[in-house]
């Protein structure tokens, strides 16, 4: 099985997230259990993944308290399930999802149409809002440094202003 490199050593928001779903097993597998997946069997049958990078991807979930581990009511067989943790993380797919079908579309149309439980209606697209709900443009936003950030961040502050 091929290694990947950590990022654990970058003071980065972006690559401390990468670093824990960034592989792509990892997203098929977390957009597995959003529809309901729950069992190593059936991650297994939807993903036609090898069983050996299966259980290496889950436990990562489980160690970093995206998944709970827990018995099953119905059998023998354990089950996965979102935490508070895990399921932050819907945005993020939904986000990837839309960008799909803009970017990579079916020619028969939208492959999935997210709506909300209550109402039945489609979701908006999801994208950058301001705290006054404005639809932000990239060329909108900039990036300013915070408490967080160590003295080894490698890019000055007037480059993070999307100057692009």
């Amino acid at each position: 099985m091929m290694k990947y490199k950590s990022f654990d050593h970058m003071d980065c928001s972006l690559a401390q997230t990468l670093d824990v779903i960034g592989e792509r097993w990892t997203l098929l597998i977390l957009r597995d259990i959003f529809f309901g997946v729950k069992r190593f069997s059936q991650f297994e049958k939807s993903l036609d993944i090898a069983k050996n990078i299966l259980a290496v991807r889950l436990n990562r979930l489980v160690d970093e308290g995206i998944l709970l581990k827990q018995s099953s009511n119905e059998g023998s067989h354990p089950e996965y399930k979102l935490t508070d943790k895990g399921l932050d993380l819907q945005p993020i797919l939904l986000s990837m999802t839309h960008w799909g079908d803009k970017h990579k579309p079916n020619s028969k149309g939208q492959r999935l149409i997210f709506v909300e439980n209550r109402t039945g209606q489609p979701i908006r697209t999801m994208s950058v809002v301001s705290k006054e709900g404005k639809k932000l443009n990239p060329r909108e936003v900039k990036a300013t440094l915070g408490p967080g950030l160590s003295d080894t961040w490698p890019f000055e502050p007037t480059i993070c202003q999307s100057d692009f």
